[in-house]
């Protein structure tokens, strides 16, 4: 009790205020003497004056080091102090734990912000008007292709050209770039705002990938062709076939050369007929039904399908799936038409007369975490002018072929959220489909 009273505030001010006083008295009656011995007293005062604030600012300085070095677990003791000390060390407490309160709300909506970027389909850099890169979400770094993004210079590894117009920039921009990488062609769109961020004038880039965009809008416009030549066809050729028939059946005895030509416009018109249902099947794929399921034991229902309808004893076909429970979520019936449409075109590639046929049907995850199936074969490499037409519906070069395949095949996984690509190695004589799963 005592000893909290000598420590109060309230005492150590009291005790300063009376030894002024009465010192003040003593000097001007002139008791030098008592005014000496209370000059020291006065200045004993003063000195336990002057500790109490220099241990009060030592704490406060203490806290803000330590809250500097963000540890926010150290507490003052309150129990035992006097009432003025025991004040003291509560709030300073309490003002820790404002800080570290507002701190992890600041913290937990970084976490939210972050998590909104990257669950945009827009790619997201904030970089200083020297290239340095503040932020960015998991959509851009996947568009350029990269795993840690720092510096615009490291762009220069990808495309100079695609460096220098995000260098150049400025807010209000909007810029279309196109580049290849182990993709393919990425053509990207650009657009361009700016802040403050930390007393420093930021850019802020929203890139969206445009060749999905492209993709889509090339293939409604194919399909609406297609619905209206197969629609004309049809009505044309329908009716020219069934008066074919009529005529046959009513005018059995007809002369044989009439007879003959009828049958051939009958033929030539179901023919014709059945050629162009091929082509409906484009335009008229069902909506994917998606579940889970093992991509090991759907590769090996492939290969076995895919022997089934050309068995070429010189073609070996090889499986590697990493992990082996490796699963996918997509509609399985669709996919098989994709995965043994690509099967069969490789083992056509190859033919029966190259010795050392192999295909290679491998499946993993990438870094984005998506799932990839990728066929591969060792036949002929596609030329390059006619690797760019590949997925354009109609478009084939072997002899009888519909040339809907391949299209179908892209139709099928745009409507599965995922793409197919081309990737071709002349130089070991190599060509793979790369099918993406999100």
């Amino acid at each position: 009790m005592l000893k909290g009273i000598y420590h109060s505030l309230t005492f150590r001010l009291g005790l300063f205020g009376i030894l002024t006083v009465a010192g003040t008295y003593l000097a001007m009656n002139h008791k030098w003497e008592w005014f000496i011995l209370l000059s020291i007293a006065w200045l004993y005062s003063v000195q336990m004056m002057r500790n109490l604030f220099k241990r009060n600012a030592q704490k406060v300085a203490f806290m803000f080091d330590a809250i500097d070095n963000s540890d926010y677990a150290f507490q003052y003791a309150t129990r035992g102090r006097s009432s003025n000390d025991k004040l003291v060390s509560e709030s300073l407490n309490r003002i820790t734990q404002i800080l570290f309160q507002a701190k992890a709300d600041a913290v937990q909506k970084e976490k939210y912000y972050e998590l909104i970027m990257n669950s945009v389909n827009t790619g997201i850099i904030v970089l200083d008007d020297i290239g340095n890169i503040f932020q960015t979400n998991n959509e851009a770094l996947r568009l350029l292709g990269l795993s840690v993004f720092t510096h615009v210079k490291q762009l220069a590894r990808i495309d100079e050209k695609l460096q220098q117009t995000i260098t150049d920039i400025r807010p209000g921009d909007k810029h279309q770039i196109s580049f290849v990488n182990e993709r393919g062609t990425v053509n990207l769109s650009i657009r361009v705002s700016e802040m403050t961020l930390q007393d420093k004038h930021v850019r802020i880039l929203a890139i969206n990938d445009i060749n999905s965009e492209l993709d889509d809008k090339e293939i409604d416009s194919w399909i609406r062709l297609t619905r209206v030549l197969t629609h004309e066809i049809m009505n044309s050729v329908t009716p020219i076939t069934s008066l074919s028939d009529t005529l046959l059946s009513l005018h059995e005895d007809a002369d044989s050369e009439i007879r003959n030509g009828l049958e051939v416009i009958s033929t030539t018109g179901k023919t014709l007929i059945s050629f162009v249902e091929s082509y409906r099947k484009f335009t008229h794929i069902p909506t994917p039904e998606p579940s889970l399921f093992y991509v090991q034991k759907f590769a090996e229902r492939m290969i076995n399908l895919a022997r089934h309808h050309n068995n070429y004893p010189n073609i070996t076909i090889n499986i590697s799936i990493e992990p082996a429970d490796l699963i996918v979520y997509a509609d399985e019936n669709l996919i098989t038409q994709v995965v043994l449409n690509l099967l069969k075109n490789g083992m056509q590639a190859i033919g029966s007369e190259q010795p050392d046929g192999r295909i290679e049907l491998k499946a993993y995850c990438n870094p984005d975490e998506s799932v990839v199936i990728e066929v591969s074969n060792n036949g002929p490499v596609i030329p390059p002018e006619e690797a760019e037409h590949i997925f354009v519906p109609f478009f084939t070069t072997k002899e009888g072929g519909s040339g809907i395949g391949l299209s179908i095949s892209r139709q099928i996984m745009r409507l599965s959220g995922g793409s197919i690509a081309l990737k071709s190695n002349p130089a070991i004589n190599k060509t793979s489909f790369i099918l993406t799963f999100p």
